[in-house]
């Protein structure tokens, strides 16, 4: 039987501190999605729900647009899937750090698992070594974040109005930029990111909806795998700086 890997509390408490920054943009951006779900139609505990069983906000965007816009559900879904597919690359990547945890305790790990927990825990894992206590912390503060945005802009969406106006739609792209840029290090990394940005401007002129997000997303991991295989055969290593 496998050794367990030791819960340290001290890691705990750093994954909390290390996730409050981004917990705050999250909960400026959780407040647009419970306005836009409810504005969707959703009631405050279909709302709250999606929150806490999804726990995507890309995801749920494209949801409630799509139930603004009378998709059918098997859309929805799919579409929802296909967008959630980059957290099986964040589970590969972060799988080595976590040998020694135990199924269940990875299970409630997964569910805690977004852009945001991720960033913050894959950083740290690469500098210190792998922390299910860490990784659990970052979750949590992000996720208790999302739920509790949801939940209150569910029940005051009416007294809220349309969040735009007040700039909390820019905290999601103020985000999402915070946790980029630290991870552009590498030319695999940089590759990456100009497949997305290019194929991502692209699509979106010829197709509709979000696909371009999907597709985009798809590419870059393909061309960073490859570079990635391209620069490891020729035995230049993966992380050389760009």
């Amino acid at each position: 039987m496998k050794s367990t890997q030791p819960f340290f509390p001290s890691d705990f408490r750093q994954g909390l501190k290390d996730g409050f920054p981004l917990a705050l943009s999250i909960f400026a951006y959780g407040l647009v999605f419970g306005v836009l779900a409810r504005q969707a139609g959703l009631s405050y505990w279909e709302t709250v729900t999606m929150s806490a069983l999804v726990v995507a906000g890309a995801s749920q965007f494209v949801a409630v647009n799509m139930i603004s816009a009378g998709a059918a559900a098997g859309q929805i879904i799919l579409a929802a899937f296909l967008l959630n597919l980059r957290h099986l690359l964040m589970g590969a990547t972060l799988a080595p750090y976590l040998s020694r945890v135990q199924p269940w305790k990875l299970a409630v790990l997964a569910h805690l698992t977004n852009d945001e927990s991720y960033a913050v825990t894959i950083g740290r894992f690469q500098r210190h070594g792998g922390s299910a206590a860490f990784f659990l912390g970052a979750g949590t503060i992000t996720f208790s974040a999302w739920l509790l945005s949801s939940a209150l802009a569910g029940a005051v969406g009416d007294f809220i109005g349309d969040p735009r106006r007040y700039g909390l739609d820019f905290a999601f792209y103020g985000a999402f930029i915070g946790l980029l840029v630290p991870q552009l290090k590498d030319r695999v990394t940089w590759s990456a990111f100009t497949v997305a940005a290019v194929v991502s401007l692209v699509v979106s002129l010829v197709l509709p909806g979000k696909w371009y997000i999907i597709i985009a997303a798809l590419l870059a991991s393909l061309a960073g795998l490859g570079i990635e295989r391209h620069f490891s055969t020729k035995g230049e290593g993966s992380v050389e700086q760009a």
